[in-house]
């Protein structure tokens, strides 16, 4: 029998974070002592309250059947607490919340409720590549917004051509941003809510991955800014060391998270109710959010003192666990990447996360490093780069 392909699929590329692992296993099958600094998948421990729970809240929904597919009503109150203690915004749990399977599913899902073939959908670059995957296999057209330095990383809407910007549904947002680390002021925030309100565009903002993790002022919420046109979008992966467990939320204007429950309904059947409970525990747990933090914070200062005591310029940004370090002067992304490499340091280069716009790839000459290896790991990735060549 002949297996053929979707042209879809066909064209789909392979996916980044997939390749950059696939090196990590390739340099540990040669028996090399690999520090991934690559994907960002936290190695801290999910907190022990979590971990001591899941069997209790197992055993009380032994019974309970499928899962709610907009999360049980106790979750999305307490997505809606933590919204207010954190922000102070007021959101409905019945009607402007709803439970995710993690963040991945629904950034990729959720233009099927608002694209129509042919749409634009605005994505910065470089940036998360599902932004763009979820617009192609909607069969919209996504438009690329670099992320420069001239910009302070920050996405210059006001650039977008008009004619773009009238057939635009969506943009994506992604502060506090992977991969420079950079939030966005008030200043900013307010302006994007302006420009949207003109072309009547979804601001769809990833912002709950990292908005938990900072070191100098913390940053805030589109929502403090404006709930109509805006959905939110929050996963506790990063916050919580929960990236297994596939549980986040959205949160925002009522018509909007409507339209993503009634794709999600069609999609899946939700994330079983136990972890649902678990995350309620997560939510309202604080203490470990600031003992990760002082970690990330640990690691971070042993890298950027050994990367620019090698010469290197000081990595930008003061929000999310990566840093996002330009390269040596007369190497590309892949290049240094690969230098690291042999030292048996994985790092994402940027070129493989970012798409050219205008000829230029505004990630040819940055690499990022995800804070997620032990201490211990970091303390030696620095010594392996302060005693070696690249």
């Amino acid at each position: 029998m002949k297996i053929i392909y979707s042209d879809l699929i066909n064209d789909t590329p392979k996916y980044a974070f997939a390749e950059i692992d696939k090196k990590a296993q390739e340099l540990k099958a040669k028996g090399i002592e690999v520090i991934d600094f690559g994907v960002g998948d936290p190695k801290s421990p999910t907190p022990d309250l979590v971990i001591d729970n899941l069997s209790r809240f197992a055993k009380d929904r032994a019974t309970s059947g499928y899962p709610s597919y907009i999360g049980d009503i106790s979750y999305r109150k307490a997505c809606a607490e933590y919204i207010k203690r954190e922000y102070n915004v007021a959101l409905n749990p019945e009607t402007e919340i709803s439970s995710t399977i993690g963040s991945k599913e629904a950034i990729f899902n959720f233009p099927i409720g608002f694209v129509n073939p042919g749409d634009f959908v605005i994505c910065p670059t470089p940036g998360y590549p599902v932004y763009k995957s979820g617009t192609r296999f909607r069969g919209g057209e996504a438009y690329f917004t670099p992320l420069l330095e001239k910009n302070k990383f920050l996405i210059d809407f006001s650039s977008i051509p008009d004619e773009v910007a009238r057939k635009a549904k969506i943009i994506w947002t992604n502060y506090p941003n992977s991969p420079t680390g950079v939030t966005a002021p008030r200043e900013w925030l307010q302006d994007l809510v302006a420009w949207a309100e003109e072309y009547n565009v979804i601001i769809a903002a990833d912002e709950g991955c990292y908005n938990d993790i900072y070191f100098e002022k913390k940053p805030i919420s589109i929502l403090e800014i404006q709930k109509e046109g805006v959905i939110t979008f929050y996963s506790l992966s990063k916050r919580s060391n929960m990236t297994g467990y596939r549980i986040g939320f959205v949160a925002g204007d009522e018509r909007i998270v409507s339209g993503f429950k009634k794709v999600k309904t069609n999609i899946d059947s939700g994330t079983p109710t136990f972890i649902q409970d678990v995350a309620v525990l997560a939510l309202k747990d604080e203490s470990v959010v600031s003992e990760m933090i002082a970690q990330y914070k640990q690691k971070r200062d042993i890298m950027m003192d050994v990367l620019t005591s090698r010469g290197l310029e000081k990595p930008i940004g003061d929000s999310t666990f990566y840093l996002w370090q330009k390269t040596p002067k007369g190497m590309n992304s892949l290049e240094f990447a690969n230098s690291l490499a042999d030292l048996g340091i994985i790092v994402t280069p940027d070129q493989l996360i970012s798409d050219e716009v205008g000829g230029i790839n505004p990630g040819e000459n940055f690499v990022r490093f995800a804070l997620v290896p032990t201490i211990e790991e970091v303390v030696e990735a620095a010594k392996r780069i302060r005693g070696n060549k690249f």
